[in-house]
């Protein structure tokens, strides 16, 4: 538990840091005196809170849909995702993740997981650097995860079981016009109520995608990796994002596990939708 306090003191701490260089710096305008902003291919599996750099008045949508090969089982995974920005650089979040579970032909029923809403995600980020010159943006945030209980459990016990701390840094940088490479890293502190026990883990996401041109199109591969004690796992995901209107795009990820102990290949389709806005930018 100190551990943990001292984490949150620490991320604070930075934060106020990366405010104060913000104040400290003198900000470019682009053509409607709005804060300078890049545009950086946004990873499709571990997605961002909002655009870096992101300006006042921007919204979106999100609808996601998985299904994992969880070797015995298998996972359907569907969710319901808002972003939106209340001020330049500020990006908010709220999510809703639903698992559920089908046996296949090498398991029975009883040994499956329950189905569940996994949790009340809520979440903020803020782009504390946006550089022209050095054609990068750096962003810090926190999501926290309020873990609900199975749906034959809610009835019978607390609504929440536990709850995830998740502060976080984003780097990003435009390579050059084509290629665009993202780092997305932090600890994620897990909490059970009943038990009050705490589980810690380290996730660290790397990206690289080409951008192609005079489009909002992309493919590249986006490497989900997570450290937890002794143990580490690492999952592939070769993804495209296609536009299929200028405020509708279509995201398609491949999951490929490096260890196969756990699961074997998934799949996830993205749905993106950006309500419009008066300070919209096309990519």
């Amino acid at each position: 538990m100190k551990v943990f306090k001292n984490i949150c003191f620490l991320f604070a701490f930075y934060l106020i840091l990366a405010q104060n260089y913000v104040w400290a710096q003198s900000t470019k305008q682009v053509n409607d005196s709005l804060p300078l902003k890049l545009h950086h291919a946004e990873p499709l599996y571990i997605d961002l809170i909002r655009d870096l750099g992101a300006h006042k008045g921007e919204q979106e949508w999100n609808i996601g849909f998985g299904l994992r090969d969880k070797l015995k089982y298998d996972e359907y995974e569907f969710l319901v995702e808002y972003e939106w920005a209340p001020m330049h650089r500020l990006g908010l979040e709220v999510e809703v993740p639903v698992s559920i579970y089908s046996p296949n032909r090498l398991e029975s029923t009883d040994n499956r997981p329950a189905h569940r809403v996994e949790s009340l995600k809520t979440a903020a980020q803020y782009t504390f650097l946006v550089s022209g010159k050095r054609r990068i943006s750096l962003a810090v945030g926190y999501i926290n995860a309020l873990e609900l209980h199975d749906f034959d459990e809610i009835s019978t016990s607390r609504v929440f079981q536990g709850n995830s701390y998740n502060p976080f840094l984003v780097g990003a940088k435009q390579l050059s016009s084509k290629w665009h490479a993202l780092v997305y890293t932090g600890p994620v502190m897990h909490q059970q109520f009943k038990e009050n026990h705490w589980n810690f883990q380290y996730h660290t996401n790397l990206n690289l995608h080409y951008m192609l041109p005079h489009s909002r199109n992309f493919v590249g591969l986006e490497t989900n990796m997570v450290s937890e004690r002794n143990s580490f796992e690492a999952v592939l995901r070769p993804q495209m994002r296609l536009s299929i209107m200028d405020n509708l795009l279509l995201g398609l990820v491949t999951g490929v596990p490096i260890s196969k102990k756990n699961e074997r290949l998934s799949t996830f389709m993205r749905l993106i939708y950006e309500p419009s806005h008066k300070h919209r930018q096309k990519s």
